[in-house]
């Protein structure tokens, strides 16, 4: 017998979906005629919540998300990212232990998705709430997610740590030398050069578990030099790595 949680999902459809929150970017769970704070008290009724959560929680979203500027404003009047702050605050309000978020940033400038990440990660930290994010969004992939799951036409590709996955699929780092003086070869053993401006340069390599200390102790034995810095892969170019690698794999599959 299937059970999630402890719980026979069938069998006990309303307890299960009260440890349930979801969002959908592209559609509102709120009341499109009513005011925020009534779609709220609605809610508050409708998975009774105790008063004194209710407040604790509506204090909290309005430090957060700022609620506190739009809700007597009917949803129907409501920006794209007033209505997903309000969608985020309707799906947390009851205190779920895990809340699904599908594509939470889509369409919403640099602002409102820097607050939207800051809110997740905060409820996350305080409350503990498991949060199951769908996006296309490396941006939120790389400020919230500490574990990731890519999934490519039903294949698992990858399921781990974030960290993990740039470590194995990142490709090459990036070493930045700025050089104190002019030297004609500048060649070091395991990396390569893939830029030179002046005397700063910039080298390829792959770690291989040894980490970077070979190569600046390689550097400081034979150059002097005023500044080193140290480029990781970002997420975006790790994933799509990953995805380059698996379609030149499999292309044929697909033909």
């Amino acid at each position: 017998e299937l059970t999630i949680g402890g719980i026979v999902p069938w069998r006990e459809r309303v307890k299960h979906v009260r440890r349930m929150g979801v969002v959908f970017g592209q559609r509102t769970t709120l009341w499109w005629d009513l005011p925020v704070i009534e779609t709220m008290e609605l809610l508050r009724h409708i998975y009774k919540i105790p008063e004194r959560q209710y407040r604790r929680n509506m204090d909290m979203f309005a430090d957060l998300l700022g609620l506190s500027e739009f809700l007597n404003i009917p949803v129907r009047s409501l920006s794209l990212g007033q209505r997903m702050r309000a969608d985020l605050a309707a799906a947390f309000l009851h205190d779920p232990e895990i809340v699904f978020l599908d594509e939470p940033t889509i369409g919403l400038d640099v602002l409102a998705k820097e607050r939207i990440r800051q809110f997740i990660a905060t409820i996350n930290s305080e409350k503990k709430t498991t949060v199951i994010l769908t996006t296309h969004d490396l941006g939120d992939v790389a400020k919230l997610c500490r574990r990731v799951m890519m999934i490519d036409r039903g294949k698992v590709l990858f399921d781990g740590a974030l960290a993990e996955l740039v470590s194995r699929f990142g490709g090459e780092r990036r070493l930045i030398v700025d050089f104190a003086e002019e030297y004609d070869d500048l060649s070091i053993a395991g990396a390569r050069i893939v830029a030179k401006e002046g005397r700063k340069v910039t080298y390829a390599f792959h770690s291989n578990g040894n980490g970077v200390a070979p190569l600046i102790e390689n550097l400081s034995r034979n150059y002097k030099w005023a500044d080193i810095s140290l480029q990781d892969p970002d997420v975006e170019t790790t994933i799509r790595h990953i995805y380059e690698q698996w379609e030149g794999d499999h292309s044929s599959e697909y033909c």
